[in-house]
């Protein structure tokens, strides 16, 4: 088989047949910080046909990724092979349901990952993967001392403030899941985006942001990823194979939410105290009516925040 070119800027096996973008590549100098050759080393075992890409900018890398699948009409198989884009900066980055997020160069860690998934159900998925980030940055004893890392249902991860602290924490990193067909397979696009630099928050942020280099020693953006990358595709491969179930007991341990007063956007439940969440990822929510009853929340377009405080 004849060796194939490789997008600009990317890692790829030599037999790789992914379509380049027409994004401007990140310059030498970059590339060579980023170490791309010993990310795709590591992951490319896990994810036979991986392609692993940096580009200097792009409006959104969830939108690209998704792009180019769904403009290639599913006519190559390679056009299902997994794929790893990152981008210097991000100019247009999406959160979930529609929201913005802010990510700055050199700053922030933005990255997307796609690859064919087959799950029995995509219930959790988004909790399965904050908790792989959350783990893979936060390495704390369960037993002997508390995370310094928290999730928010259903796809943030929030630095913990002391417990002196009026606020239970900040947003440090946040998670966007989308799928699409590609012939018969259908691809999974997980989108990342971490502080790792201090920036301002938004103004419809009450709660700030936090920053990486609030929790370790400074690191930069490339380091972030590479601590981050192969606990995510594990957590993925994992999640295909067995679903939440098996992430619960630790995403328990990690729960923003548990045991406090929230709202939410439904008008049938519009607040209660926040109960876990279940084997499927579902949020429990034991409503104040007499006697209270614990609702089930499925993520879908349901927004959820805590209660303010008096």
């Amino acid at each position: 088989m004849p060796e194939r070119s490789r997008p600009p800027g990317s890692v790829a096996p030599p037999a790789s047949a992914r379509r380049a973008g027409d994004l401007p590549p990140a310059p030498a100098q970059a590339r060579s910080a980023w170490q791309l050759e010993a990310l795709w080393q590591q992951l490319e075992p896990l994810l036979p046909g991986l392609t692993v890409e940096l580009v200097d900018s792009v409006d959104s890398t969830n939108t690209e990724l998704i792009e180019r699948a769904r403009g290639s009409a599913g006519r190559r198989q390679a056009d299902a092979l997994p794929a790893l884009l990152v981008a210097e900066q991000q100019t247009r980055g999406r959160g979930r349901q529609g929201r913005e997020w802010q990510s700055s160069r050199g700053a922030s860690l933005t990255f997307s990952l796609a690859l064919p998934l087959a799950p029995a159900s995509w219930s959790g998925l988004s909790l399965a993967v904050g908790l792989a980030l959350a783990d893979a940055l936060d390495d704390f004893d369960s037993a002997g001392s508390a995370p310094h890392l928290g999730l928010k249902w259903p796809n943030d991860l929030w630095l913990l403030d002391a417990p002196a602290s009026p606020n239970l924490g900040r947003k440090l990193a946040g998670v966007l899941i989308e799928t699409t067909s590609v012939g018969a397979k259908r691809l999974c696009v997980v989108g990342v985006g971490i502080n790792v630099l201090p920036l301002p928050a938004p103004g419809a942020l009450s709660s700030g942001l936090a920053a990486l280099s609030e929790l370790v020693p400074p690191r930069s953006a490339a380091q972030a990823l590479h601590a981050v990358a192969a606990p995510l595709v594990r957590a993925l491969l994992r999640f295909e194979a067995e679903g939440f179930a098996p992430f619960a007991p630790a995403y328990a341990r990690r729960d923003l939410l548990l045991g406090q007063a929230i709202t939410t956007t439904l008008p049938e439940l519009p607040h209660g105290v926040a109960q876990g969440v279940d084997d499927s990822g579902a949020l429990r929510v034991q409503d104040s009516a007499t006697p209270p009853r614990v609702h089930r929340v499925s993520s879908g377009e349901v927004s959820v925040r805590l209660a303010p405080t008096t």
